[in-house]
């Protein structure tokens, strides 16, 4: 079977409820983009008490496992995992709905109303998921982590950012996030009706200053141990 008749037979299956059209996948696709965008924004911030030393940054590991007595960090993660879940099977039954439409692409691909982010939304798709597997069984459960301590995890932090290659790992992961970050909030804005020529501006603005903002800061972390100041 095709890619094409997969498509059209996963559609037929879906129905014709608002989850099997694609404004409502795409509603789903904003929703959860703002659900994971929250995350990492947080996720970021927390992360900064690493330059606090170790006391800090376990003090704060301690405060998210002890959040609801225990059960509101699990509660966080159910509803991270839905949210990737979610927007995972939006943009793979959304690309398979537009292939299905276009079967043979176009003779000569035109860009002009695209971005270099837009078009490779995929890609850098693909690597942040695979990067969400790899994050969780490096620094959450120490499956891939060659020195982990479940009672330390400053020491777990620097440990698993002086391997080079977990740390390359992470720079082209976040430089990954930053395509798909500034490309959602576009979007976003867009369906939120400001997409306006005199919005534009400031929507770029927005997105690129919230995308450098945080994949920025991310990348400095594993930088900083690599390079001692973090130790």
């Amino acid at each position: 079977m095709s890619v094409a008749e997969q498509s059209i037979a996963g559609a037929e299956a879906r129905g014709h409820g608002f989850l099997a059209s694609s404004v409502g996948r795409k509603v789903v696709m904003a929703a959860t983009g703002i659900i994971l965008f929250g995350f990492v924004t947080v996720h970021m911030i927390g992360n900064t008490q690493a330059y606090l030393g170790a006391e800090g940054f376990n003090a704060y590991a301690k405060f998210l496992h002890s959040m609801l007595h225990g059960a509101g960090i699990w509660i966080f993660r159910a509803v991270l995992l839905t949210a990737v879940g979610l927007h995972i099977w939006a943009a793979v039954t959304l690309t398979l709905d537009n292939q299905a439409a276009r079967p043979v692409g176009y003779r000569a691909q035109q860009s002009i109303a695209s971005t270099w982010a837009s078009r490779t939304m995929r890609w850098s798709g693909v690597i942040l998921a695979v990067f969400i597997v790899y994050h969780l069984l490096h620094l959450t459960t120490g499956t891939v982590h060659p020195n982990f301590d479940h009672t330390n995890p400053y020491a777990n932090f620097v440990s698993g950012f002086k391997v080079p290659l977990a740390a390359g790992f992470y720079i082209v992961a976040q430089l990954c996030l930053g395509l798909h970050m500034w490309h959602g909030v576009w979007s976003v804005t867009q369906s939120l009706g400001l997409a306006h020529p005199r919005y534009d501006s400031l929507r770029r603005s927005f997105a690129t200053g919230l995308t450098l903002l945080v994949v920025g800061v991310n990348i400095t972390f594993p930088i900083a141990v690599l390079t001692g100041f973090i130790h």
